[in-house]
């Protein structure tokens, strides 16, 4: 009796193109979280010559909004754990971007403010995430970005009922 051969994985030329056809592809969950992962992992490439990521980049942005968040906030917004939220402020606190202050509507929260050298680092850092953002999406018009932008708002940051 002859042992069962393995088959080869049929080779292609195309790479992953092949799966391009598959079920999986068109299921929009996992097209959500392949642009968000394929987008990510192009701006922690430009990021990293300031020694970011994408979620360090996230609070500082928020931090430097005006808005003045607490870490709570924080992590709500950014769907983090506070823990994590901790360490990205603790990193970002060591380089002088950001300080913690007490939360004037909350005395026992703090808020998140930057520093000036957190604004200059926040203006380097938007412009690298704006290049990474334009090469991720070099496929879209100016107004398919648009309203990709439109529709992620209203799947990300649903409107009050």
């Amino acid at each position: 009796m002859r042992a069962a051969q393995q088959e080869s994985p049929p080779e292609s030329t195309e790479g992953i193109r092949r799966l391009y056809s598959t079920d999986l592809a068109n299921e929009t969950e996992f097209l959500a979280a392949r642009a968000r992962s394929l987008g990510s992992a192009r701006a922690n490439a430009a990021l990293a010559a300031l020694d970011l990521k994408v979620r360090s980049y996230s609070v500082l942005s928020l931090a430097c909004s005006g808005m003045q968040p607490s870490q709570r906030e924080l992590a709500e917004f950014l769907a983090l754990d506070p823990s994590q939220i901790v360490a990205l402020v603790d990193q970002l606190e060591r380089r002088g971007a950001v300080v913690r202050m007490a939360d004037p509507r909350d005395r026992r929260s703090n808020i998140i403010a930057a520093t000036d050298a957190g604004h200059r680092l926040f203006t380097e850092a938007a412009r690298l995430v704006d290049s990474a953002s334009n090469e991720s999406l070099k496929t879209l018009t100016p107004g398919e970005r648009d309203q990709l932008r439109n529709l992620l708002r209203r799947i990300a940051l649903p409107p009050e009922d």
